[in-house]
């Protein structure tokens, strides 16, 4: 996966790389970094265990993340909030291949919602309309999402049946349910 971040020159930049000359090759394009990725997104959640936190349902039934996890097979845990064009995209594509991907990988999917104190209340009725199969906990003070090092949703968390993250993609595009299910099919295997 080739990533380019183009945009103007931080100023520092002859300290960041000494060796690159100031008319550099892309510079018509202004500052560019070419970052070549190998595999899947890593970050500092994958290979830890999950965090056990206590959330509320949409019910308000207290549910713990550890218990949330299958039994047999993944489980995906998805941060997401109401005010997230991308998160409600990313679920909403997600329901759509739901059913499929429960009959090839066993998946359970958890969309945890940090809609604050301010927001969480729209959470329920949202959810409802759309028709989401998923478990919904919700995070209003982001103690689950801290735990995990949750920066910005949309954020996703493969979690296998012993209870480790073993794959995370931060941020959402069209198609990236298909790197996720490639990845779920790999867990089932």
């Amino acid at each position: 996966m080739v990533h380019v971040f183009i945009g103007p020159p931080p100023d520092n930049h002859k300290t960041m790389h000494p060796r690159l000359p100031s008319t550099a090759p892309f510079a018509h394009l202004g500052w560019a970094f070419v970052v070549l990725l190998t595999g899947g997104w890593v970050d500092q959640a994958q290979g830890q265990a999950l965090p056990d936190v206590s959330l509320k349902d949409i019910q308000g039934n207290v549910v713990s993340t550890a218990a949330s996890l299958q039994e047999e097979g993944p489980t995906v845990f998805c941060f997401w909030a109401t005010w997230c064009s991308p998160c409600k995209r990313e679920l909403n594509n997600y329901a759509e291949l739901y059913d499929d991907w429960v009959d090839d990988t066993g998946v359970k999917i958890v969309a945890v919602s940090i809609d604050d104190q301010r927001s969480v209340n729209r959470v329920a009725p949202y959810v409802n309309s759309v028709g989401w199969e998923y478990d919904i906990l919700l995070d209003p003070n982001r103690d689950f999402a801290r735990a995990l090092n949750v920066q910005n949703v949309p954020h996703t968390f493969v979690v296998d049946a012993q209870g480790n993250v073993v794959w995370s993609h931060n941020n959402y595009a069209e198609g990236d349910e298909y790197e996720l299910y490639e990845e779920l099919l790999k867990l089932a295997e």
